[in-house]
């Protein structure tokens, strides 16, 4: 088996995955793909329809085409490899089998996702399947998905599917800037790296949401034999410091560690102590707090329990530093798909050549990278993309835009504005009086940076303007824009 099974499985029920639709589950119902027991076979059982079977499984199939099944993955991701297991299937396994990817709302349903509006790509091509075998497939993932649609060729029955890979939630996941968020979730983005051992639980269970339904759901360590530690690895979300800490033992009653020890580092950087080594109890949630030792802010932590034993979970809850979040976003931004990075491009720029070209120029290695790439492609375009990009804003003091935003740019725009709405209503009707002017003289709307600037500064300004000539004011306005931009990108990235 390929080393990225090893990898948090994408499309585990209890992260929230679901079979979403299917064109024929006749024989066995496609919600049995991502069940997280694996499959099992019962002899002589029958149902209404024929042979009962632990899996998803097709009719035979009398006319030409394949059968399909669309799966919504319980945490968005980057998809490392899959598990297309065919177990117990000998006579009536898939020929072979593809694997295409989508990124769209989590929430999308059945409709939206057979219809023409969602653009798949292929992720896995036309493979061979053999019967009664976990077959194991790596894919060359680069991209952030949220969906998958297995098809089997040109029917048949799969057991189970698993989708390894590495979590890539959306910005908002890592709370409002300064806000505390548990960075060893795996919903966040946290991974569980390494350990010494997990001979009788999975070290990934650590992080999983919710609390532990058994002895079995957490991370636990054979009989050691030695005065220990045993230990684990945690990546966080992203760079943070600590503030609170749950050990939670739950279900571990003669088997519990005796002690713990956290510490944490940055990087390969040396570790430094954040709990010293502490008691621990048997069923217990533990919580840390002032107990705490003050520490650099982190990438990694570790977990060391003394002398062996079983934790249940393990919720590391802190503060992402600015450092972590840009880069955290950037690095989202970087492995969108191309559609939907132009997409999101979008609201911080109105011309679709600029998000377009964007889009194509990633990876980015920072927020500053991407703004130098933005304004050097910004220069770069011609009148009628800066008069594009002009309509996507909203007039000073207005609410609409000329071109359709979504509604993220709505807000930004709303935000970036919020100061000159405020202002009276003859203020607002000398605005509007000189946006009528300004658009009479040069052709198009009054471009100005607003974050932060009442509308008595944007009126006053709008007036200065007015006495430029034609190409000196387009160049003013191509110039303010490129400013707005630059906020947009900070927005975007930092979520």
């Amino acid at each position: 088996m390929s080393d990225f099974t090893e990898l948090v499985d994408l499309a585990a029920e209890r992260l929230g995955a679901a079979a979403i639709a299917t064109n024929d589950d006749f024989f066995a119902s496609k919600d049995n793909l991502l069940k997280a027991a694996p499959a099992i076979f019962i002899d002589g059982k029958y149902t209404a329809r024929g042979k009962w079977m632990d899996g998803w499984e097709s009719r035979r199939r009398r006319t030409p085409g394949h059968d399909w099944c669309i799966v919504r993955l319980g945490a968005p991701g980057i998809v490392h490899g899959v598990v297309v297991d065919t177990a117990f299937f000998r006579g009536n396994f898939p020929e072979s089998c593809s694997i295409d990817a989508c990124s769209v709302h989590a929430n999308a349903d059945a409709d939206f996702l057979t219809s023409a509006a969602v653009q798949w790509f292929e992720l896995l091509p036309k493979t061979k399947l053999q019967g009664d075998t976990k077959n194991a497939f790596d894919v060359a993932g680069r991209q952030r998905v949220t969906h998958l649609r297995l098809a089997i060729f040109p029917d048949g029955g799969v057991a189970r599917l698993r989708v390894h890979g590495r979590v890539m939630p959306d910005v908002r996941w890592m709370g409002r800037p300064g806000a505390e968020v548990d960075l060893a979730s795996v919903e966040n983005g946290g991974v569980v790296t390494s350990c010494n051992d997990m001979f009788f639980g999975s070290r990934h269970n650590l992080i999983m949401p919710g609390r532990g339904v058994n002895m079995g759901d957490g991370w636990e360590t054979k009989r050691s034999r030695r005065e220990g530690p045993d230990w684990v690895i945690v990546k966080l979300a992203a760079l943070g410091v600590l503030s609170r800490i749950e050990v939670d033992t739950a279900h571990f009653k003669g088997n519990f560690p005796e002690s713990c020890a956290i510490q944490a580092r940055r990087g390969e950087g040396a570790w430094q102590d954040v709990l010293p080594r502490t008691k621990l109890q048997a069923h217990t949630r533990h919580f840390y707090e002032s107990e705490l030792l003050a520490h650099d802010p982190a990438t990694e932590v570790r977990l060391q329990i003394y002398p062996d034993g079983g934790v249940s979970r393990l919720r590391l809850w802190g503060n992402v530093t600015a450092e972590g979040r840009e880069a955290f976003g950037v690095e989202r931004l970087n492995l969108l798909s191309s559609a939907d990075a132009a997409r999101e491009l979008a609201r911080c720029c109105g011309a679709a050549a600029w998000a377009s070209k964007m889009a194509l120029a990633r990876p980015f290695a920072g927020l500053a990278a991407a703004k130098e790439k933005g304004r050097q492609i910004w220069s770069g375009l011609g009148k009628d993309d800066w008069l594009e990009a002009f309509r996507a804003h909203p007039r000073i003091g207005e609410k609409k835009a000329e071109k359709t935003q979504d509604a993220t740019a709505k807000t930004w725009s709303s935000e970036e504005q919020s100061k000159a709405v405020a202002a009276s209503a003859e203020t607002l009707a000398a605005l509007a009086a000189t946006n009528a002017a300004y658009e009479a003289k040069f052709g198009h709307i009054y471009i100005v940076c607003a974050t932060g600037k009442t509308a008595d500064e944007l009126l006053e300004i709008a007036k200065t303007r007015l006495a430029n000539g034609a190409a000196a004011e387009l160049a003013v306005a191509a110039a303010e824009q490129a400013k707005i931009t630059d906020l947009r990108l900070e927005r975007l990235v930092n979520g």
